[in-house]
This record gives structure tokens, C-alpha cells and sequence, in this order.
């Protein structure tokens, strides 16, 4: 069984690499829309600032309308604890304590992001017109970190780890970006809405080509919730994300005989099955807001109950 120091920081790599990946996403998204207010004259960064910063409602309508300092808050400021900055640094500080079991090439590339998020230059470029040029750079590098770890990482404990990291942190950040665009219709989901007001959440999460290919019905809510939620085919929907940490959580357990195994694996599996045999009607005739906040906690507490048993937290 690998050392529980390693397992920790391969799987707080992935989780620190997966919330950048989502930054980066909600923040191109942000700053593409808020260049057309005629999609939604309501947009603001206060959700991206809600989600990827400890701002107070006071401090995020300071910032909701200013691009340049939401910008600046989000991925260059060293004392907001979710900027990319400071999240690309515990991904590296995390990679440099296992560095003998990721490939040469994944620690070069996360290497080589970091430096580009540490340069001066980028602080300065988000400041102007070449923001979007820069969001969009950091972008291909994530893409390119995650196509490398793809590509040359063994399929051994490690990997399962990092991939445990990958899905954990990205079902979480699917349900934060769906409970704030659903809290903007209160919720219900009868409220009259075109697909155009859906498009922040579904780009934000690219899946917004996939929806228009794939939902055909009369209710865009609905539609949407289902695709966030439970659409199988859709890689960042939460169900999708269970899936996978079904896959490599079995295979993580198959090689430890930790007196909780047994427990934890039947908590999984209770919250696997809650999500994959529910509908959106089933959800519809309770609370969408109870729903979401019901199994974003239950996925925190997976993870805590995780790191209890395999990373040594108390």
C-alpha cells in the first residue's frame, strides 16, 4: 500500500488542478458575456467571486461590476485562498512531495504553468485587452496537464489517487456553479426561461454544444438540471463524476484491508445510488436547492471519511 503522505498529495494535486481548471473556465466564460450584455444584462462576477474567493457581500458588490479587479482577484491575488496563483501552488507543492511517482512530463508541465501564472507580465495583461488572449493560454496549459497525466501516468495506486482528486473536486464544483444559476430562479424550475440564460452555467462547465445537440424539450430547466446532474454521456455532470470515482475508488480498496473499507464503500455506494436513480420530476416535487446542498454534503463527507482512511487525518 502506498505511503499515506503520497496518497494525500497526489490526490490534493489533482483536486488543486481540477478547481484551476474550473477558474479558468468560469472566468473566460465571464469575461466573453460580460462583452454582450444583450445575452443576459444581469451578469456580474459576483458568482465567480461567490464560488472562487472568502469576499463578503459587501466586498463582491465593490468587485461585481469591475472587470479588471475581479480579475485580479481571481487569478493573480496571493491573499484570496481560491485564486489560481495561489491554487497552481499547492497543486506544485503537492506534486514536488510525491515527484517519484508522477512522470517527468506531468511535473514539467505543471512546473511550466506555474511559472507562467507567476510571471509579472500576466498580472499585467489581464489588466487590458490582452486578458482574454492570457485566460486563454492558461487554458491549453490545464488542457495540456491533464492530456499528459492521460498519456504518461502508470495505472497504478497512484493514479487512482490523483483521479479520486480529479472527480471528487470536480462534482463539487459542478453543483456550486449549478446552485448559484439555479438560485437565480428561485429554484423552480416553471419558471419561463430561454436556453440563451443557460448558456453562462453550460459553458462554464463546456457543455453547452453538447445540450443544443442533445435537448430538444419545451423546458430548458429542466433540461439543464438534468444535463448537470445526471447525464451520463456528459463528463462534468455529477453522475459522471460518480462514476468514476466508483471505478477507481473499488480498485483503491481491492489493495487495503482498513477496518473501515467496508463502511465507507457502503456510504459510497448509498450516495451513488441516490444520485443515479433520481429524476429531475423526483426532484422537481422537492426542493432543487435541498437536493444540491443534500449531496454536496454528502460528497464533502466521502471525502473527509477518505482521508480519514487512507491519508491518516484526524
Amino acid at each position: 500500500m502506498m505511503l499515506s503522505r503520497i496518497a494525500d498529495s497526489l490526490f490534493w494535486l489533482n483536486r488543486y488542478m481540477e478547481r484551476a481548471d474550473g477558474l479558468l473556465r468560469v472566468t473566460r466564460t465571464n469575461y466573453i458575456m460580460s462583452l454582450d450584455k444583450g445575452v443576459d444584462s444581469s451578469l456580474t462576477w459576483r458568482p465567480a467571486l461567490n464560488i472562487f474567493s472568502r469576499l463578503d457581500a459587501e466586498q463582491c458588490a465593490i468587485l461585481e461590476y469591475d472587470t479588471p479587479g475581479a480579475l485580479k482577484k481571481l487569478l493573480v491575488d496571493s491573499e484570496n485562498v481560491n485564486s489560481l496563483k495561489v491554487i497552481v501552488t499547492r497543486a506544485r507543492e503537492n506534486a514536488r512531495g510525491a515527484q517519484d511517482h508522477i512522470t517527468k512530463e506531468v511535473w514539467e508541465q505543471l512546473n511550466h504553468m506555474y511559472h507562467l501564472v507567476n510571471q509579472p507580465a500576466f498580472a499585467n495583461n489581464i489588466m487590458d485587452f490582452r486578458a482574454l488572449e492570457s485566460i486563454d493560454g492558461l487554458m491549453r496549459h490545464s488542457l495540456l496537464y491533464n492530456g499528459i497525466t492521460e498519456a504518461t501516468m502508470p495505472r497504478a495506486l497512484g493514479w487512482r489517487f490523483l483521479n479520486l482528486g480529479r472527480y471528487i473536486e470536480r462534482s463539487l464544483l459542478t453543483i456550486e456553479m449549478a446552485d448559484r444559476q439555479f438560485a437565480a430562479i428561485h429554484y423552480d424550475l416553471q419558471v419561463p426561461r430561454d436556453i440563451l440564460q443557460w448558456k453562462y452555467l453550460l459553458l462554464s462547465l463546456s457543455g453547452y454544444e453538447l445540450h443544443l445537440k442533445m435537448y430538444r424539450t419545451s423546458n430548458p430547466n429542466k433540461d439543464v438540471l438534468h444535463q448537470v446532474l445526471f447525464d451520463q454521456n456528459f463528463t462534468r455532470s455529477v453522475t459522471y463524476s460518480l462514476s468514476r470515482i466508483d471505478r477507481y475508488f473499488a480498485d483503491v480498496i481491492a489493495e487495503s484491508t482498513h477496518v473501515d473499507n467496508v463502511s465507507l464503500a457502503r456510504y459510497f455506494k448509498n450516495l451513488y445510488s441516490h444520485i443515479r436513480y433520481t429524476d429531475v420530476d423526483d426532484i422537481n416535487r422537492e426542493s432543487v436547492q435541498s437536493f444540491l446542498a443534500d449531496v454536496k454534503s454528502r460528497i464533502l463527507e466521502f471525502s473527509k471519511r477518505l482521508a480519514q482512511s487512507f491519508f491518516s487525518y484526524s
